[in-house]
């Protein structure tokens, strides 16, 4: 398997918070500078566009599933496992694994996680021991899989990459959340903007496309499903991509952090609301006043101005629905919910998703 590593160039101009880049060049991230005041909602009004980026460079890393291929219908024969089972090639195992896996035979599997464990004792080069632990993944054994990467120590550059990168799997498959966030973090190396340009294998899907997923975005998915909520906020907040990317993390890190003052959340959610306004994501805008009118609510404070803004992001967007839910409960509004209310057509008249379009004759065979 291999995974992308994208490098892009943002300008301070583009951080959700300007003038943050000098900050960030002193280790000061964007929570801080919210309690510290140093970055007001006022702030968070530039218009970022989003950067060309440069292509992708591929870095290869540990071997992984092949693209998918023509599944078989059964299992291996009983002397095809056999003899899988007392090969030391372990491309062979790892079919092997990926076969039993498939049929769910745990006994299988479990014959062949001791096989791989045992097969190629310390030491080992890094190709050998990436290798036997990628088949451990195939195997359902994760744990085991860890427990051979540790045998290796590897050095500086890629070779750490690639032992890093198939620890994070690793732990990953095995819901190890410590273990993978402490491999996201030495990949960071000190520096969490850097998991931003790297792009993580999350799933194979059929039709043999690799899915993946930002490595800063996952390192706080880990986090806070350790409980570390607030550091999950700050790992979000790391980001540098602007638009869509950092409004969505904007509204993750507002969610997550519902311990700091109203003043400072609904700060966050000016900028989400202004890079999803960037980005031209419309929809997404609309979510986020949502939201900012429930946060409002439910701090005690005024939801007023931002359902007046939803009320006119719904006409600008032609959502019907939106708008007569935001007016329905107003009596001022009546002729206006009237008209909103014969726009919301019901799903079986007329040209609604459920309406039968009356039988026609069976066209002629020409």
């Amino acid at each position: 398997m291999s995974f992308l590593l994208y490098m892009p160039v943002v300008p301070a101009a583009a951080h959700p918070c300007p003038g943050l880049a000098r900050w960030a060049a002193r280790g000061v991230g964007l929570l801080t500078l919210l309690l510290l005041g140093l970055c007001p909602p006022g702030g968070s009004r530039a218009q970022p566009q989003p950067q060309p980026q440069p292509p992708p460079v591929a870095i290869p890393a540990a071997a992984g599933p092949m693209p998918a291929l023509p599944l078989p219908s059964l299992p291996m024969e009983e002397s095809v496992f056999a003899a899988a089972l007392a090969s030391d090639q372990l491309p062979l195992l790892e079919q092997a694994c990926q076969d039993a896996a498939r049929f769910d035979l745990p006994v299988r599997l479990r014959q062949l996680k001791d096989r791989l464990v045992d097969l190629r004792p310390a030491p080992q080069p890094l190709p050998v021991v990436l290798a036997n632990a990628n088949a451990l993944i195939s195997c359902l054994a994760p744990e085991a899989a860890l427990s051979v990467l540790d045998r290796y120590g590897p050095g500086p550059g890629l070779e750490r990459q690639q032992w890093l990168t198939l620890q994070w799997r690793a732990a990953n498959a095995g819901l190890n959340h410590r273990r993978a966030a402490e491999a996201l973090r030495r990949l960071a190396a000190g520096e969490r903007s850097r998991l931003e340009a790297m792009a993580l294998p999350v799933r194979l899907r059929d039709d043999g496309i690799l899915d993946t997923r930002s490595a800063l975005d996952v390192l706080a998915s880990h986090l806070a499903a350790m409980g570390r909520r607030q550091e999950a906020a700050e790992v979000l907040l790391a980001g540098r991509l602007p638009g869509v990317v950092a409004a969505e993390r904007l509204k993750l890190a507002v969610a997550l952090l519902d311990n700091l003052p109203l003043a400072q959340r609904n700060a966050l959610m000016e900028m989400a609301l202004d890079q999803a306004a960037a980005g031209g994501a419309w929809g997404l805008a609309a979510q986020l006043l949502d939201d900012q009118q429930a946060l409002q609510r439910l701090e005690g404070g005024d939801p007023e101005p931002a359902r007046q803004r939803r009320l006119r992001l719904s006409r600008r967007i032609d959502d019907t629905y939106a708008e007569w839910v935001l007016r329905r409960d107003d009596p001022s509004e009546a002729e206006r919910i009237k008209v909103l209310e014969q726009r919301l057509r019901s799903p079986r008249e007329p040209g609604g998703h459920a309406h039968s379009a009356p039988e026609t004759a069976e066209p002629t065979t020409p």
